[in-house]
């Protein structure tokens, strides 16, 4: 694993229970001004092996990024259960953002 990887991660597990952030602001954190594109990548290759909370993960504008019928329901369903609201398929970053 490279040290980007690894600090990409380590951004996505510090997004607490029932908050989000978005792709560009884990890159950001992690030390990369423009970095949206690797967090993606990351999220996509290693979430389910480490168990990351890719579900917190949204656009910069709220919205989900994946379509109906590729995990967009159940993104919006452990959201939800973690007592984030999300209407209209977007999330509040103001009230729920990090």
């Amino acid at each position: 694993m490279t040290d980007s990887t690894r600090r990409i991660m380590e951004q996505i597990l510090a997004v607490p229970k029932g908050r989000v952030s978005c792709y560009r602001d884990i890159a950001y954190k992690a030390g990369f001004s423009n970095g949206a594109r690797q967090t993606v990548r990351v999220l996509h290759s290693l979430s389910e092996k480490h168990d990351l909370p890719w579900h917190r993960i949204v656009r910069c504008n709220g919205s989900i990024a994946l379509e109906e019928g590729a995990g967009k329901e159940l993104q919006i369903y452990l959201l939800r259960s973690e007592g984030v609201k999300v209407s209209g398929g977007r999330v509040d970053m103001k009230r729920f953002g990090v």
